[in-house]
Order: structure tokens, then C-alpha cells, then sequence
């Protein structure tokens, strides 16, 4: 394609994700593109780079276009985004020339709107933080209770662009193995800082084509996540339940730490992503996992109260973690979003923590940045638990790089980690006189739950 095609394809998708705006940005793109398989792996990439510098940019552009009158076009938005990244304006008009799969050339609104951006930067001093950052106005008290006066900069690192991170798949050979393998096919790839199984890629690149993807060696997985599961110290003589497994990430790299052994049950409340789990397992060659459907009314969790070694809750947040790869979910996210998946949280700590056995633990995970999310939680979860206590430092995973094996829970973020932004903390289970396993037998999963991510 040409560079006026790619631009009139990405305007063609900004269009779908402004007309589906509670979908995420990368299922509608999904879509786009498997609507249209005459685009190439290469033109996708392109594309898909224009559409989300647009995203990650979205209030830094709407500032700089705030005197033109009337809506703000995808049109006008993609072209302010490559002007303020540097193009010339002529270099713009050309690739709105109206020729075969171009756009049409610009209006003289649009030409009169563009050409007062040339020579000028995305951000700027007079831009308020919140609109210099990305981030909502309203989230500010929320962040600087998080961040306090490293806010700016930790910010500041949220508008990056992700790195690409591997997990390898133990059961199938070494890192070594796999970055051998990954560079034979021109993906050079470097070992991961904290994770013991991570690799490492600059930008988008096509893992999904490679033989040791295909062959089950590596799978796509961010850092942050991978230590989550380290945290959770699960071996093969586990009994392991991922509460909220969606389509298996994280059973993937539990399977691996178990050696194929043990049992691993993976549940969620949504068929589809439990039947996508099926394909990665088989690639990965796991046969030690057990799918559960959660459904209204399911005696299943009744029957199992108290009987896993393991339990992982990677609880469904508000994703603030991961605004680098889904700046999108900046614009999605509200007040009310917040406050509906705090209450949901709860509930879902206090159902996993019913199929813990004594002497086992909880992994409480998030990919939030907020600490309503995330300490707020596991402390109010610990007042209505006397028989759940932080797990003392001395027994945590020796999985986990030194600098996280000393805190029962921890967080990540992208200035300081290089990761996703991540919360974690694990729970033990304590033998008590006040809360039996009766008691706890006798919670079921309502209709309105989803423990999903």
C-alpha cells in the first residue's frame, strides 16, 4: 500500500473504534482487519501505528485544534497527528490527494485548521497536566494518592510505546533456545530484567508468524504479568485454581512452573474466551489443566470449598496499568466504572478466598495503577478475613527477582520497571476458631458476577 492508502486506512479505522466506543480500540481493529485480509502484515502494522500515536495523543490533539469550529474529524485528527510529529504540510496535502485510495484532498477548513500546527510540538508547557499526561481530570486525586510527586513522571512514561514481551514456554526449552530460535527469523531478542523466563522485543513485530511461536516455545505475555504468576510459587504437587482465567495467559505460565504436573483448574465466566484457551494449551503442550464454566447457581465452588493449595485472582480492573498498549481505555474510563469494579473486587476476593485451603494462599492481582484497586482492597478484604494474613516476606517465591522477594505485595509501572503497571500481594490462609469451611461452603456465584479480565 502506499502511504496514502495506509492514511486513508487508519482514518477508515479511527472511524470504527470513534463508532464503537465502549468496545476496545484492539477487538475493533481485529475486526477491521479480518474484514479486510487483502491488507497486508506490514500495511496492518502501519496502520495500526497512525491509529494509536492518534489515541495516545487524543487530549494533547483536541487541545491543539481547540479554535476550530465544529467536530474534529478523524480526518482532521490523523493529519494534525502527523503534522505535530513532524510532517510538513505539503508532504500532508499530498497525502490527501484525492487520487485511487487516497482521501479526498482537505477542505479549507481543514487545510486552514492544519497549517497553523506546522512547526509545533504535541505537548507543551501550556497544556494542563492532565491533558499534557492523558489522562482524565477527574482521576487526578486517584493518581496522586498513587504517585504523589513522582505523578508527572510516572506519567510521562504511560505515553511510551510498549515493548513486545515473550514468555518462554519451559516445557518446550530454554531461553537461550528461544532467543536462538527468534533471532534465525531476524527478531532480535534480549532476556528480560526481572522475569526469569522473559524476552524482549522492540515494538510490534510478527511473533504470532514465527516457528517457535507456532512450535509452543514462546508466547506473548508482559513482563508484569509473568512475576504475577512467580508470585504464586505453584509446584507440581499444587491444586491450583485461576479464578478469572479469561482465555489462559497466566494457566499457560502456571502449567510451566508445575512441570506439567498437578491439576490446574481454569475457570471464567465466559464460554469464548474459556474455548481460546484450548488452542494455546495444545500449542503449548500443557495436559495438566481442567476449563470450568462459571454460571448462576453453579454448586461447583460449594463442592471445592477449601481445597486449592493455589488460588490466583486476576481480578477485573480498571486497566489504568496498561494505558501504553490501550490508550484507548483512558477515554472509556468513568467515575461510575471505578466505583462497579471496586464493589466487584470485594466479591470476588471474598468468593476465591472460600476455595483456599488452610496453609494455602491467594494471589490478588491487578493491572490497576489506583489504590482503590489495589491496597485499599486487600486491606478492607483482611478486615473481613481473620483467617487470611499478608504472606510474611521470608516465604515469598523465590521465583521473583531479589528486589520483589522481600514485600508481600508489590506494584510495576513502566518508569520504574519497565513493565505494564501491575499490583500484586499474596495471602495465606490461617487455621482459625471463628470462620469454618462450612461456612464458607455455603457461598455461590450470583448472576450478576463476572470475575473475568
Amino acid at each position: 500500500m502506499t502511504p496514502a492508502a495506509r492514511l486513508s486506512g487508519a482514518i477508515d479505522l479511527l472511524c470504527a473504534i470513534q463508532n464503537a466506543p465502549r468496545r476496545p480500540a484492539d477487538a475493533t481493529a481485529n475486526a477491521f482487519f479480518r474484514e479486510r485480509r487483502y491488507i497486508g502484515g506490514g500495511d496492518r502494522r502501519a496502520i495500526s501505528t497512525i491509529v494509536w500515536d492518534v489515541l495516545r495523543g487524543w487530549r494533547r490533539l483536541q487541545w491543539n485544534l481547540r479554535d476550530i469550529s465544529g467536530d474534529i474529524s478523524p480526518r482532521l485528527i490523523c493529519a494534525a497527528s502527523l503534522l505535530l510529529g513532524g510532517e510538513t504540510m505539503d508532504n500532508v496535502r499530498r497525502l490527501f490527494s484525492g487520487e485511487r485510495y487516497a482521501q479526498k484532498p482537505l477542505t479549507s477548513r481543514e487545510d486552514i485548521a492544519l497549517k497553523d500546527l506546522e512547526g509545533k510540538e504535541l505537548s507543551t508547557q501550556k497544556q494542563p497536566l492532565a491533558v499534557r499526561l492523558e489522562y482524565p481530570d477527574w482521576l487526578e486525586s486517584g493518581l496522586r494518592e498513587t504517585f504523589g510527586n513522582r505523578l508527572p513522571d510516572e506519567m510521562e512514561a504511560m505515553l511510551g510505546t510498549p515493548t513486545l514481551d515473550l514468555r518462554v514456554n519451559l516445557l518446550k526449552g530454554t531461553r537461550e533456545q528461544a532467543v536462538r530460535e527468534l533471532r534465525r527469523e531476524s527478531l532480535p531478542a534480549e532476556m528480560t530484567k526481572l522475569s526469569p523466563w522473559g524476552l524482549r522485543l522492540d515494538g510490534r513485530q510478527p511473533v504470532t508468524a514465527t516457528q517457535a511461536f507456532k512450535d509452543g516455545l514462546v508466547e506473548i505475555q508482559d513482563e508484569g504479568s509473568q512475576l504475577v504468576v512467580a508470585a504464586a510459587d505453584a509446584r507440581g504437587e499444587h491444586r491450583v485454581l485461576d479464578y478469572c482465567a479469561g482465555a489462559g495467559g497466566k494457566t499457560l505460565a502456571l502449567a510451566m512452573t508445575m512441570e506439567n504436573r498437578g491439576h490446574i483448574v481454569a475457570c471464567d465466566v465466559h464460554e469464548k474466551r474459556l474455548d481460546g484457551a484450548v488452542k494455546r494449551l495444545r500449542r503449548a503442550g500443557v495436559h495438566n489443566v481442567e476449563r470450568h464454566l462459571l454460571v448462576s447457581g453453579d454448586k461447583w465452588a460449594k463442592r471445592r470449598a477449601g481445597s486449592f493449595d493455589r488460588v490466583l485472582v486476576d481480578a477485573p480492573c480498571s486497566g489504568t496499568g496498561t494505558w501504553r498498549r490501550n490508550p484507548d481505555a483512558r477515554l472509556r474510563l468513568t467515575p461510575e466504572d471505578i466505583q462497579e469494579l471496586v464493589v466487584k473486587q470485594a466479591q470476588i476476593l471474598d468468593r476465591a478466598a472460600s476455595l483456599v485451603k488452610p496453609g494455602g494462599r491467594m494471589i490478588y492481582a491487578t493491572c490497576s495503577l489506583l489504590a482503590c484497586e489495589n491496597g485499599q482492597q486487600i486491606d478492607a478484604f483482611l478486615k473481613r478475613r481473620n483467617d487470611f494474613i499478608r504472606l510474611p516476606k521470608e516465604q515469598m517465591s523465590e521465583l521473583l527477582p531479589t528486589e520483589l522477594r522481600n514485600k508481600a505485595q508489590f506494584s510495576l509501572t513502566p518508569l520504574r520497571d519497565g513493565t505494564d503497571g501491575f499490583f500484586a500481594c499474596v495471602l495465606e490462609r490461617v487455621v482459625t476458631d471463628t470462620k469454618t469451611q462450612e461456612e464458607d461452603a455455603a457461598v455461590t456465584l450470583p448472576a450478576a458476577e463476572d470475575p473475568s479480565t
